[in-house]
Parts: C-alpha cells; sequence; structure tokens
C-alpha cells in the first residue's frame, strides 16, 4: 500500500512561499490577536486567527481522489519575510481500503523519511480527543533553501484519511508553535 497524500501535502508548501503570493502588507505579531474566524464545511471545521489568509480550493489526483480543502496563512513579518507560516488540509479517500489509523501513520512516516530531502522525525503518538483519536507526528525537512518544521495530524474516519499540517520555518518554529498549535486544535470532524 502506498499512502498518496503525504508528498502532495509537503509539496503543497512550494505554494506557500512569499514569493509566489501577493501580499502587499507585513503585520505584527499573530499571537496576540485574539479574533478568531471559523471554516464550517460539511465534514469538518477550524478556527483560524482573523489576520490570517484563508485560501480555500479543491484539486483531485489521478490514482487516488485527493482534495485540498484550505490553507491558512500566517502574515508577512517584514518585507524580507520569505515563507509565510500554514495550516492545511488534504482529505485522501482510501479507496475502502482497511486501514486504521496506526497503519497509516506508519506508512506515512516510511514515505517522509524516503521522499523528503533531510527528513528526521522528532515526535511520533496517538493521541485521544473525546471519543476520536488521531496521530500527531512532528519532523524536520529541508524543502529549496528552506529549512522547515512540520506539526501534523492524522485523522482516520469514513474512509477517508485527514491530513492537517502546520508548517514553519525550523528558527521560527517556537515563536509560531503555540498559534499553529492552537489552530490544529480546533479542528473538529463532524461525521
Amino acid at each position: 500500500m502506498y499512502i498518496k497524500s503525504i508528498l502532495p501535502a509537503i509539496a503543497l508548501v512550494s505554494c506557500l512561499i512569499s514569493g509566489q503570493i501577493n501580499v502587499e502588507q507585513a503585520v505584527g505579531n499573530p499571537l496576540k490577536n485574539s479574533n478568531w474566524k471559523t471554516l464550517e464545511q460539511t465534514n469538518y471545521s477550524i478556527r483560524y486567527p482573523a489576520d490570517w489568509d484563508l485560501q480555500q480550493s479543491e484539486t483531485t489526483g489521478s490514482s487516488v481522489t485527493l482534495t485540498y480543502p484550505f490553507a491558512i496563512l500566517s502574515p508577512l513579518e517584514s518585507t524580507e519575510d520569505k515563507f509565510r507560516e500554514n495550516v492545511n488540509l488534504v482529505i485522501e479517500d482510501l479507496n475502502g481500503q482497511e486501514i486504521n489509523l496506526s497503519r497509516y501513520a506508519e506508512l506515512s512516516k516510511s514515505q517522509l523519511k524516503l521522499q523528503m530531502r533531510n527528513c528526521k522525525i522528532t515526535e511520533s503518538k496517538k493521541i485521544n480527543k473525546g471519543s476520536r483519536e488521531y496521530y500527531k507526528i512532528v519532523f524536520t525537512w529541508d524543502y529549496q533553501v528552506f529549512h522547515l518544521k512540520v506539526e501534523q495530524y492524522y485523522w482516520i474516519s469514513n474512509g477517508k484519511a485527514y491530513v492537517v499540517t502546520f508548517t514553519s520555518e525550523q528558527n521560527k518554529f517556537s515563536k509560531f508553535r503555540e498559534i499553529g498549535e492552537n489552530i490544529l486544535n480546533t479542528f473538529t470532524l463532524k461525521q
């Protein structure tokens, strides 16, 4: 079995580099913002700071259906800022495969190590949230000139894998971790 969502989810990072997105203003520290918006969909919801940009889209892969419902991007810190910290979602249709959360996480970790340049997994564990469980993986990797740190949550529900990802430059991860995790922790499946 080959889980295909991880690489497209990480490849989405290439679209989030500020040089490829027109953002004209730099704003202050997003950790001080207390206003939050909610993205409410049929099968999930997520909350995010009002000063972060929501980009919504949907695409499909060729052999496995993948959807990329949203990316939520941090404000630029200055005109020299070249990377926007972000949270995004990829949904993978598992096509009736009988795959549980632990197996999905193990396959994903194997792919990360094989496909990501200088990938180092620093944390990997299953977590219970109410009546649901998810898998948390934290890793570092190099993408083009960027040294990134990623925190991903994997959920399995009704034959689909939901991969919610927070990505930051490694040297800014401690600054953005609280806000990134706060956004990740608002993700709720409705199924």
